[in-house]
């Protein structure tokens, strides 16, 4: 199984939070982490880092380090969603009419965007 794993606080949350963003279950869970996915298929992880700091963003002298970039259809209706199910949005947004940055609950940035699709 091949995943993409991000560092957190709370493993359980991250996976609650991006199993409802992106429809995925659970295929494994322990106290440190969780996998998302669905069997054969690429999956996202969540590792348990005591003392973990969120990356940053806007900073360039912390950057955000990597984020997971998701295409939608209409903007508007996906940030709010987003919003709903958790994530936040940060007030430095660089072309929020083609791109939107939210952060999810541990603070990790993501993009819902709607070049691409």
């Amino acid at each position: 199984m091949l995943s993409v794993d991000f560092d957190c606080l709370d493993p359980a949350e991250q996976a609650r939070f991006y199993g409802a963003a992106l429809d995925l279950p659970v295929l494994y869970r322990s106290d440190d982490y969780v996998l998302l996915g669905r069997a054969g298929a690429p999956g996202l992880g969540f590792v348990r880092q005591e003392g973990f700091r969120p990356p940053a963003w806007p900073d360039p002298a912390h950057n955000k380090q990597a984020h997971l970039e998701l295409g939608v259809d209409d903007l508007d209706a996906a940030q709010e969603r987003m919003l709903a199910l958790g994530a936040a949005l940060p007030a430095f947004q660089p072309q929020p009419d083609v791109w939107r940055v939210l952060l999810d609950p541990a603070g990790h940035p993501f993009c819902l965007a709607t070049h691409g699709i």
